[in-house]
């Protein structure tokens, strides 16, 4: 009798087993980072909030102060368009009209989108001699822009990656805002787009340079100034990202130039690389914008996908030598597996 009472209640009420509750996008995350033995910090987001935001790893925490590397490239190059967007500077004019040290040399002067293309023809502080395995350029050797402006080359053709680039940036920013570099940030980029802990590093800042900061990286972090010198949070980040997206910090139509990338020079647009790629469980390829950072024993990854709305910033706490990133465009491996599952659903593995 009680049998065929219950087997009449579940027909008439439709009881069905409950379902175990999928895991949501932190776990996912957190599951994936560990297997992979990543250890850092990373958040998802999209226009409006921060969909994910975890730290894996010993010693790691939400929130943790941690370099930017070549990110700080891509804030520089938002700085450099602001200026151009303001009428201060003119893209294709010879960077020597702002900066005057370029004319130390007899050959033209590069453009300022020479510059931010790394086609500037300056010279590079990976060629100067090393100081136990560190390029001296940013440890004991002689450094800043003077170095870079000296004995520089022809202008144009291929892009060649160099940090001077961006040091002649940040200080033709100064020259053309008659204002310290640092401050600049704070008031054109830092405060609007609600980056409170990002700021640059100075030798004086010691092991306050950003947690964990250790042995000589404030010394070296600092002599990167406009190519590297930032430190800040994953959260941070998140904001200049979105800051971006609503055009806070450029006009659409500076933000696009900026974007732009040139598949003759590798897809490189101003100061970061801009291309379309097919990613695993996406409909049809993802517009990516990508800035990538390394320096010594951290990596950081800026992932921005303009047409999604999406945000991935990664934080990591292991260098080249130790944890691989993969490339995006070649369909697997740890930076296309975060971006698929932040475009395009839940990780498969």
């Amino acid at each position: 009798m009680i049998s065929h009472l219950t087997a009449l209640l579940s027909a008439l009420f439709f009881v069905v087993p409950v379902a175990a509750k999928a895991p949501d996008l932190e776990q996912q995350l957190t599951t994936f980072a560990q297997t992979a033995k990543f250890e850092g910090t990373i958040v998802i987001g999209n226009r409006s909030r921060v969909e994910a935001e975890i730290s894996v790893g010993p010693g790691n925490r939400i929130g943790k102060r941690l370099p930017f590397a070549s990110i700080t490239k891509q804030i520089v190059a938002t700085m450099v368009m602001r200026t151009v967007a303001t009428g201060k500077v003119d893209l294709d004019a010879p960077a020597s009209r702002y900066l005057p040290g370029l004319l130390k040399s007899p050959r033209p002067s590069p453009t300022v989108r020479e510059l931010l293309q790394h086609r500037a023809g300056l010279r590079n502080p990976d060629t100067t001699p090393l100081d136990q395995g560190t390029p001296s350029f940013y440890t004991n050797g002689p450094t800043g822009l003077d170095w870079c402006l000296d004995q520089r080359g022809a202008a144009g053709g291929n892009w060649n990656y160099n940090n001077c680039d961006f040091v002649a940036l940040a200080a033709l920013i100064e020259a053309v805002e008659k204002k310290p570099f640092a401050k600049i940030l704070k008031t054109r980029i830092f405060d609007p787009a609600k980056m409170p802990h990002t700021r640059l590093v100075s030798v004086n800042d010691g092991a306050k340079a950003f947690d964990g900061a250790k042995g000589n990286y404030p010394l070296m972090i600092s002599r990167l100034a406009g190519a590297g010198g930032l430190a800040g949070t994953a959260r941070d980040l998140w904001a200049f990202d979105r800051a971006l997206l609503a055009g806070k910090l450029l006009p659409d139509a500076y933000r696009a130039t900026m974007w732009r990338g040139d598949p003759a020079l590798g897809y490189m647009a101003l100061g970061q690389w801009s291309f379309e790629v097919p990613i695993k469980g996406c409909a049809k390829p993802v517009a990516v914008i990508e800035r990538r950072g390394s320096w010594g024993r951290y990596q950081s990854r800026n992932l921005i996908l303009p047409d999604l709305g999406k945000i991935i910033v990664v934080l990591s706490e292991r260098g080249e030598d130790s944890f691989d990133f993969g490339e995006i465009w070649q369909g697997s491996g740890f930076s296309h597996d975060v971006l698929s599952v932040a475009a395009c659903g839940p990780l498969s593995s």
